[in-house]
């Protein structure tokens, strides 16, 4: 026999389910009108006239775009309902992931992000703002499977029925799978504030782990889109984060609002072009992401490349004519003097003409004058071969390889970098491929170079004949230094089509020097997020980080909003990692974490060997929880250690833990370095040789606490 409470229930789902129904009719019928526009659209075409052919592209995007949208709000469409005190006898508000009208035009979903449906986010007891229920709808699919209320105004004169545990702590409760998912049913009011920030300048979010950063700014990008949607959508949203672990872990949050005009870029990827995964070891790093590389690279960029011509010689009617190494160098300066040294590839002719000419003394040459002379030699390959060796047109990652030669290195880092230094540089550039710490370094490069002028918007054509077919040296010029299969591979695009008009950084601690200034270029002229928590920092000098960071925002306006709650970590997981912050001097942020789970992280001496003692506690956790498992163990074991599990039939075994991250699977454990946990979370955690984690860099203890607070349910530590 069921409970008054079950059929109260069992009622309330019914009634929101006639409802949900509704709308999911509304939702097809929206989705034909948009198939039928891109059909009506496709039509326009074959009018056979140029205005056909705008209407056409115009109303195939709109309906493209809307159809996209309809599409990824299929789950978890309606998640809302506010009953207010002046609606309380009429039709309730319903909030969803997006905005929809009945044949009517009447609102029958309200947009997430609408000013309107502000207020299910921002009401509470103490100010209900004329809620007088919150409720919050539990869907699988179409299907109502909960509610949980929230009564916020306990002296209203109604009979709404409140059923529930409350939203909020149902979702914390939830088992964690492999990506982290939206949070529009559950933000709370000091979350909106930050997501609802002004739209101008600079918002930084802060807070201690599990406060929901990163989630909040993901939801503060889909809120822009919806409220300025011509400017963000024109101009582009790039969100930047650590590593490709992240960014797949984070990557369904947008489309799932309904969002996917956005840019999701690793550290190693953020060059368009490039893509590295592999890290350099902490010392290399370091010195890789200082500011002084700035200097080395700009230095780099100004030298004669290796083995290019070094003098010229030739002889016309009664002259030999010499361009050495002092007039080179004099034209090499006056050139670089001009700007960018890939832009002045259609000068470079005209100044070695310029220079040549001058020591045309004979009457026979004097008679036939200048334009006989230049028409000579710009028909004379080996002035053309000399001109294009001399000043050839040069990729950045070309040119970074210059550095590979000690010699090289050791002339233009003198006064910038020690010779111990050089060397550790040296020796990493001589190992094969990109790391993530030298995407940066190429960048910089690229800017000091710029881009080789485009011929149709030069105007002067004599580049046409001086550089003939040799453009193509730009692309193939890493071909030709390491062979077909070369990591360093071009950038394909050009300098300016790097800005955005939203620029989100994720932990924002962990950017170098070096990586401010990348990312920094990318948004001299857009609003920014910026998203961290100082005591998670993985850089070891954050003055200097500070300094790039206020200079790649400089002349903004600056918003802050700091998160106080943990919502991630169970009480007693994150008093075990407050209590370690606090003895080892990181000055941490400690938000209150509003969980309580009764289960104390453990501590587990080895027994039997440190490989059974892993699989031991791994194999009691698996079983005790439902969700993922990180295993965090030290860089230099990480191979080991998941060699170890290779036999588990729940092991990722192609999880993104590797060097070159593959596509991660529905397996729930994963092995990771404590770096690569950053921003992720599980529901369990192993943590192997804690000791050897702190010890592996000068930021090892921020790394470990990390590591602590990666776990919503168990936390074990072994070693």
């Amino acid at each position: 026999m069921r409970s008054l409470a079950d059929e109260v229930l069992a009622a309330e789902l019914a009634a929101e389910q006639v409802f949900v129904d509704r709308v999911y009719v509304q939702l097809e019928r929206s989705a034909r009108n948009a198939r039928a526009l891109a059909r009506e659209g496709h039509g326009r075409g074959a009018l056979g006239h140029e205005g056909g052919l705008v209407e056409r592209d115009a109303m195939v995007f709109q309906a493209a775009r809307r159809i996209a949208q309809l599409d990824a709000a299929h789950e978890g469409l309606v998640f809302g309902r506010l009953d207010l005190h002046d609606r309380v006898d009429a039709d309730p508000r319903y909030i969803g992931r997006i905005g929809l009208r009945d044949d009517s035009r009447d609102s029958l979903l309200i947009d997430w992000r609408a000013p309107a449906a502000a207020v299910f986010y921002q009401a509470t007891a103490a100010e209900p703002h004329d809620v007088v229920r919150r409720r919050v709808l539990r869907c699988a699919g179409p299907t109502v499977v909960g509610v949980e209320d929230e009564l916020l105004d306990a002296e209203a004169e109604t009979d709404l029925p409140i059923v529930g545990e409350g939203a909020l702590m149902a979702q914390l409760s939830r088992a964690r799978d492999r990506s982290m998912h939206s949070i529009v049913a559950t933000i709370q009011a000091e979350q909106d504030r930050a997501i609802r920030a002004p739209g101008k300048g600079v918002v930084t979010i802060s807070g201690g782990p599990g406060t929901g950063k990163t989630v909040v700014a993901l939801h503060r990008a889909a809120y822009l889109l919806y409220n300025d949607r011509r400017r963000y959508e024109t101009g582009g949203v790039l969100v930047v984060g650590p590593s490709g672990v992240f960014m797949r872990y984070i990557e369904r949050v947008l489309p799932s609002l309904g969002e996917t005009a956005v840019a999701l870029r690793s550290l190693g990827e953020v060059v368009s072009g490039l893509r590295a995964t592999r890290h350099d070891s902490p010392a290399v790093a370091a010195l890789k992401g200082s500011a002084r590389m700035a200097e080395l690279m700009r230095r780099t960029a100004r030298q004669q490349a290796p083995g290019s011509a070094k003098e010229f010689r030739v002889f016309w009617r009664d002259d030999v004519i010499h361009l050495d190494r002092g007039v080179l160098g004099r034209l090499r300066r006056q050139l670089m003097g001009q700007g960018q040294r890939n832009r002045q590839l259609p000068r470079v002719a005209s100044a070695l003409l310029d220079a040549m000419w001058r020591q045309v003394r004979g009457e026979r040459g004097r008679e036939r004058g200048r334009e006989a002379f230049d028409d000579d030699m710009l028909s004379s390959q080996a002035f053309l071969d000399f001109a294009l060796s001399w000043w050839p047109p040069l990729s950045a990652p070309e040119v970074l390889a210059w550095l590979r030669d000690p010699e090289f290195a050791t002339r233009v880092g003198e006064g910038v970098l020690s010779a111990d230094e050089l060397r550790l540089l040296v020796d990493s550039w001589q190992s094969t491929g990109l790391a993530v710490e030298d995407v940066p370094l190429v960048d910089e490069l690229r800017y000091a170079l710029g881009d080789v002028p485009d011929r149709a918007r030069e105007e002067d054509h004599e580049l046409d004949d001086f550089l003939g077919g040799d453009l193509q040296e730009l692309t193939t010029a890493a071909e030709r230094e390491y062979g077909s299969s070369a990591p360093w591979q071009p950038p394909t695009h050009r300098i300016e089509d790097d800005g955005y008009a939203h620029v989100l950084v994720d932990e924002a601690q962990d950017l170098t020097p070096m990586q401010w200034r990348m990312v920094g270029r990318r948004g001299r002229a857009a609003t920014w997020t910026i998203v961290g928590d100082a005591a998670q920092s993985s850089w070891p000098v954050p003055a200097e980080s500070a300094s790039a960071r206020a200079a790649a925002i400089e002349g903004k306006e600056l918003h802050e909003f700091h998160l106080s709650t943990n919502y991630r970590n169970s009480a007693e997981i994150y008093e075990y990692a407050a209590a370690y912050a606090e003895r080892v001097g990181l000055g941490a942020d400690l938000p209150t974490a509003v969980r309580s789970t009764g289960v104390s992280p453990r501590e587990v001496a080895t027994q039997g060997g440190l490989s059974q003692t892993v699989r031991r506690e791994l194999a009691e956790i698996a079983a005790e929880v439902g969700g993922t498992i990180g295993v965090v163990v030290p860089a230099a074991r990480r191979a080991e250690v998941s060699g170890w599990l290779a036999s588990w039939p729940e092991y990722a075994a192609d999880a993104p833990h590797a060097a070159d991250p593959g596509t991660a699977g529905e397996d729930r454990i994963v092995v990771l370095t404590g770096i690569d946990t950053k921003g992720l979370e599980f529901d369990g955690i192993v943590v192997v040789a804690p000791d050897a984690i702190e010890a592996e860099s000068p930021t090892g203890r921020a790394t470990l606490y990390v590591a602590l607070t990666r776990a919503t349910q168990l936390l074990t530590l072994i070693g």
